[in-house]
């Protein structure tokens, strides 16, 4: 049996989130422990010209509500970009995974040809609902996870891949 464009997106977006909250936290613990202030890691990056942290976890964000909203043809949620605390991080990935409960199965399957037009900048991408979560979504979203995740790392944080994969 094919696995469904829900299968392919939603439970593997929520899980990843759950994953990367528990990184977060123990990023948290880690800055309590050491004395060293959460906005230094929420401000790190790998290199001067990535995005810091922060951002890396807003964008990982919106990939995810994004896909679930267009794949399932409603409106995306707009949440603003002024996240400055591991609290504030947390609550954005909340509502998040909020809203991507909201979604059902029978919204997203049947979508792989659904036309989804994505404006970034001055470009236009036109994607099929399946090429968008494979090729668009997929490696946008688990791009900037990751890239908080060694961020942490950087800084010291004892986070492992199991972090990372989290719990089955």
């Amino acid at each position: 049996m094919p696995i469904s464009l829900y299968a392919a997106s939603i439970p593997t977006l929520i899980h990843t989130l759950k994953a990367l909250r528990v990184v977060l936290s123990k990023a948290d613990a880690h800055a309590q422990a050491t004395k060293v202030d959460g906005s230094v890691f929420l401000q790190g990056r790998l290199y001067p010209n990535m995005f810091p942290l922060v951002r890396q976890v807003q964008i990982a964000c919106d990939f995810a509500k994004g896909a679930g909203g267009r794949l399932a043809g409603i409106e995306l949620p707009k949440f603003e970009d002024n996240e400055a605390t591991f609290a504030d991080l947390h609550g954005r990935i909340e509502k998040t995974i909020e809203f991507l409960e909201t979604i059902k199965p029978e919204q997203i399957n049947g979508q792989e040809a659904r036309a989804i037009e994505i404006k970034a900048g001055s470009r236009t991408f036109n994607f099929t609902g399946q090429d968008y979560l494979l090729t668009f979504v997929n490696p946008n979203f688990y791009f900037h996870v990751v890239t908080t995740y060694a961020i942490l790392r950087h800084f010291g944080v004892e986070v492992g891949k199991g972090d990372y994969l989290g719990a089955p």
